[in-house]
Formats: structure tokens, C-alpha cells, sequence
């Protein structure tokens, strides 16, 4: 992954394992923290994600718009669909989609606090430097099976501010397409964190008793109640679970055993008729029609907020699903009070990850194959070759271009090996030869951050050629920026860099071209001297990114 995206850097904790999510945020925020130092520059910005997260194009905007002014900003999760038969996965679209749709907006709104979700939260430099200061260095709790709800806490303790953003991001053609039935428009169009959620009965529940012992037992040991009565008043509904999934589940069992006693009178003539010993209390019968009004407006809750994201079916669906529900609830309380009570302390509870699906975010699931051993399997290197370009690796550059310099390779050999590792073709461009029109289409500002030039439109696609393979995110990126569909090829080293400075540069030096022109014309060269000239000048010219990028590894 390293390889492929330079700005993917790997983070190896400093303990061996087993590890908790806390510990391994504290090794990233160091590893982050080193790298400003080095590059010497700060973030204004920490987020946090998983790496099956899927997230929305316009998240780091909002957070950049955002994070100057609040301290924790937490956006919506709305995990993915399964199929309907998938219960276990889809009790958290409802409880998720009416958690972010109703239960954090209300607890911002009168206490001022939001509880990460652990993804899709960004921090503030402030929020990051005062947990630091606070932990002597270290951010986040090791301890803490739910680090992510002991921060939110944390930074409102110290006054910061906290928000929870619903922002839809809806264009005309958007609002134009077919929906599902009742299903909300700037709901369902959310920026938001996506992604799939355990669909294993033992999975879930081994989730679930995690959130049940951080949230309920260390939360209660951590955070004690507040002078607020608006914040203990959410913090009791953060702690009742302990009980109330308990009783949510007995009276459960409760209400099937009376239905079925119904149906059973119902339907059988001479059944045995049982006498409530209920009847006869006003009082208790105007309390059970209250409780059951009560019952009827949290399920129909739950069905308007599903809907507002899923369609009416999820919407429908999450009424049956209540059971399954309430039954995983049981058994992660259980879990947890036993795991508890086997440690006689929470915070000795061992972290249990969570296994999670990775959706496919592309068709394309082909694996990068080695540039090295594509030269190797045309013959253009040999094994011995092979080894010594990289022990001998130039610093700065990757491979391909280190061997470029060492003249193990040409500039078309490598084109040739690039494209066939990414599956594109490849070619060479003069980029003096492209139209100025052309070069309109794509302002400077993406072309030289993707390093990339126009080169032709083909059936209203923009052709684009770059020195090296383009990822899908950054190919979509580019296809919206420009706002037309873009395909790549790969082009001879050194034709992008110099084309960027002679088409984008803001301050232009010398023209390598004209000065070779101005030698033909003036007979200081000959034009094949030129050409050859300015043969081997081009393949010599790097990105100063590249360097920088690839420096770092060392």
C-alpha cells in the first residue's frame, strides 16, 4: 500500500501485541508528530478512521471549513446495506440512523457535548495538544475500550466546543433521480461515513459487549456526575443499558408469551381462558396503555429515521428487527457484566477487535505487480541488476527512476514497465506540441498537483498523461475537478515535468528549448546535436514532490 501511495505511511507500534485501538492512535499521533517536525510544518486537523471506512469527497472540506472554530467534529454513520435476510448486520442502520439522527443532534443541542463515533472525527490542534498535556504525552487511554467516548468527555470538561454536523450536499441532478420510496432526499445524501458492520450473531456481540464495558463500567469509573443536570441526564441514558437491556429482553419474552396466549385463545374454540389479575387496577391499566403509547412512538421513531436515509422497506424492516436487536443487547450485556466480574476491574478487560468487511470501492481489484519484476520477466534486467539497483537505490527517487539514472534502463523501457503494471497505455508526447486551448481545460492548480498535462480529448474524454500510475481516488478527484471524464496513459519520463514548466510555471526561468533553438540558429549546435541534447536532458528531470515523498523512506 506504501508503495503504491506515497502519502500512506506505515506506523509500527512500539510494544508488541495484543494492542488496543488507543495504543495504536498513540503510535500514529507520534509518528504524526515527528513528520511535522521533520517537514516543519503543523496540522490543523486530526482524523480518525478505519480503514474499511468509506467517506464522503466532500469530508475534509467540511472539516477544513469547520475546524478552525470547534474543538471535536463529528459527522453521521450510516453503515451499509445487506440483504434483508442479513438481521445481525442490519440492527445497526437502525440504531445507527436513529442515534445520528435524532439522539446526538439532541444531546448537542442542550448539553454542548457529542461523543465520537471513532470515525469520522475530526480534532482541532487545541483538542490534540491539551489531551496530550493532560495524558504527559499520551492522547488516548490505553486503558479505554472506548477511547473515542472517554474523549468527547474529556475535551468538554476542558470548555472545548463539540459539534455534530448533518450537512447534505444535494445537486439538481441528484434531487432529479429516482429514489426510494419516502426515502429523504438531503438525508440520504449526507456527508457521512459508510461502511459494513459484523453479520455474525457472536461477532456482533463480542462488539457490542466492548462498547457496553467502556460506555457503562469504565465510563462510570472515569466520569463521575457532573454539577450539569442537562449532561447527567445523558450520561444516565449512557449507563441505563446495563439495566435496561436486561429488562428490554425479559419483557420481550413477556410480550410473546401474552401474544401467544391470544392467538391461542383467538383461534382455538374451547381454549382455556386466563384471567388477568391486571383487569380489575384502573390505575395500572391507564399506566400499561401510557407505557404501551410510549412503546408505539419509540418504534415509530425508529421507522421515520430509517426511512429518512433507507426507504421505507428498511424503514418497515426495523420493526422486525427489534427482536433480533434486543436478543444481541442480552447477550453483550452479559458478556460484558461476566468479563467484568471475571477481572474485578474494567479496566483490565483485554481489547477485542472487531473483524470488518471491506467493500470494493472499484471494479478494478488487481494487485500491483513489481516493477522490478516486470523488468525482469521482459529481460530487460537481469537478477544481478536487479539487486544491485536496489542496494544501490539513488536516495530521492523509486526504483524506477534510480535505475533510469544508473543506466540500467531507458525512459521507454520504463514507460513500457509502468504501463503494464497499471494496466494503461503508454506513450511519448512533445508537450510544446499542445494546443494552448488544450491546456485551458485544466487549470494549474490540479495539473501540478496531480502531475499531469492535457493531451487530447477523445468522444469528450480528456486524455491526461503522467510520469506514473494514478489511483482511483485520484483519477475520480481529477474527473471532478475538471468536470469531464479523464483517462491516463503513462508518458516517457521527464516529458510531464518539463511540460508543467514551460505550460503552469509561475516564474519561468530559462526555456531549455529555446536555448537549444537559439544554439542551431546562431551554429553553435547542429540539430541532432540539439536533439540528442535535449534526449538525454529530459529523462534526467524529477518531480521535487517525488523527492521529497520518497526521501521520507529512508
Amino acid at each position: 500500500m506504501c508503495a503504491r501511495f506515497p502519502n500512506v505511511h506505515k506506523v509500527v507500534c512500539a510494544r508488541p501485541g495484543p494492542t488496543s485501538k488507543a495504543d495504536c492512535l498513540n503510535n500514529v499521533l507520534d509518528a504524526i508528530t515527528q513528520f511535522e517536525r521533520s517537514a516543519n510544518f503543523a496540522f490543523a486537523g486530526f482524523i480518525l478512521h478505519d480503514a474499511e471506512d468509506v467517506i464522503s469527497p466532500m469530508e475534509l472540506r467540511l472539516f477544513n471549513y469547520l475546524v478552525e472554530r470547534k474543538d471535536l467534529i463529528q459527522i453521521p454513520v450510516y453503515p451499509f446495506e445487506r440483504e434483508w435476510t442479513h438481521f445481525t448486520s442490519m440492527t445497526y442502520i437502525d440504531e445507527f440512523s436513529e442515534l445520528h439522527g435524532k439522539d446526538v443532534p439532541v444531546r448537542e443541542a442542550l448539553a454542548g457535548q457529542v461523543p465520537s463515533a471513532g470515525v469520522g472525527t475530526c480534532f482541532s490542534r487545541r483538542a490534540v495538544t491539551a489531551l496530550l498535556a493532560d495524558g504527559d504525552g499520551i492522547a488516548f487511554d490505553v486503558q479505554s475500550l472506548t477511547e473515542d467516548y472517554d474523549i468527547g468527555f474529556r475535551l468538554k470538561e476542558k470548555g472545548m466546543t463539540e459539534i455534530f454536523v448533518r450537512f447534505p450536499v444535494v445537486d439538481e441532478a441528484k434531487e432529479r433521480e429516482q429514489r426510494k420510496f419516502l426515502q429523504h432526499a438531503r438525508t440520504s445524501n449526507m456527508i457521512c461515513v459508510r461502511e459494513y458492520f459484523p453479520d455474525t450473531f457472536s461477532t456482533a456481540v463480542r462488539q457490542k459487549s466492548r462498547w457496553i464495558i467502556g460506555i457503562v463500567f469504565q465510563g462510570f469509573k472515569t466520569h463521575k456526575w457532573t454539577s450539569s443536570l442537562t449532561l447527567n441526564y445523558f450520561l444516565w441514558r449512557d449507563r441505563k443499558g446495563a439495566i435496561s437491556n436486561f429488562v428490554s429482553f425479559l419483557a420481550m419474552l413477556v410480550m410473546l408469551q401474552l401474544l401467544l396466549l391470544l392467538a391461542y385463545e383467538s383461534l382455538w374454540p374451547d381454549a382455556w381462558h386466563f384471567l388477568s389479575i391486571f383487569s380489575g387496577s384502573a390505575w395500572l391499566m391507564t399506566l400499561l396503555w401510557l407505557n404501551f403509547g410510549l412503546m408505539v412512538n419509540r418504534i415509530v421513531q425508529r421507522v421515520i429515521f430509517v426511512t429518512g436515509y433507507y426507504g421505507l422497506t428498511q424503514g418497515l424492516l426495523s420493526v422486525l428487527r427489534l427482536f433480533w436487536g434486543n436478543l444481541i443487547n442480552f447477550m453483550a450485556n452479559w458478556r460484558a457484566l461476566k468479563q467484568v466480574l471475571q477481572h474485578g476491574d474494567p479496566r483490565r478487560v483485554a481489547w477485542d477487535k472487531t473483524t470488518h468487511d471491506f467493500p470494493s470501492v472499484t471494479g478494478d481489484t488487481r494487485s500491483l505487480r513489481p516493477l522490478g519484476q516486470i523488468l525482469l520477466e521482459n529481460q530487460v534486467i537481469t537478477e544481478e541488476q536487479l539487486d544491485t539497483a536496489l542496494r544501490n537505490r539513488v536516495e530521492g527517487l523509486r526504483l524506477g527512476g534510480s535505475m533510469l539514472m544508473q543506466g540500467l534502463i531507458s525512459a521507454e523501457q520504463l514507460a513500457q514497465a509502468l504501463a503494464e503494471q497499471n494496466g494503461v497505455a503508454w506513450e511519448s508526447i512533445d508537450a510544446w506540441q499542445i494546443p494552448s486551448s488544450l491546456i485551458a481545460e485544466m487549470p494549474a492548480s490540479v495539473a501540478l498537483h496531480y502531475a499531469v498535462l492535457p493531451l487530447r480529448l477523445e468522444n469528450d474524454e480528456l486524455i491526461v498523461g503522467s510520469e506514473d500510475g494514478i489511483d482511483p481516488v485520484s483519477l475520480a478527484a481529477l474527473t471532478r475537478k475538471v468536470g469531464r471524464k479523464v483517462r491516463y496513459v503513462i508518458v516517457l519520463r521527464g516529458q510531464i515535468v518539463t511540460g508543467l514548466r514551460h505550460w503552469y510555471a509561475r516564474r519561468r526561468g530559462h526555456d531549455p528549448r529555446a536555448m537549444l533553438y537559439n544554439a542551431v540558429q546562431h551554429q553553435w549546435l547542429t540539430e541532432q546535436q540539439a536533439g540528442e541534447i535535449w534526449r538525454q536532458y529530459v529523462p534526467h528531470q524529477f518531480l521535487f514532490a517525488e523527492i521529497l515523498t520518497t526521501a521520507r523512506s529512508y
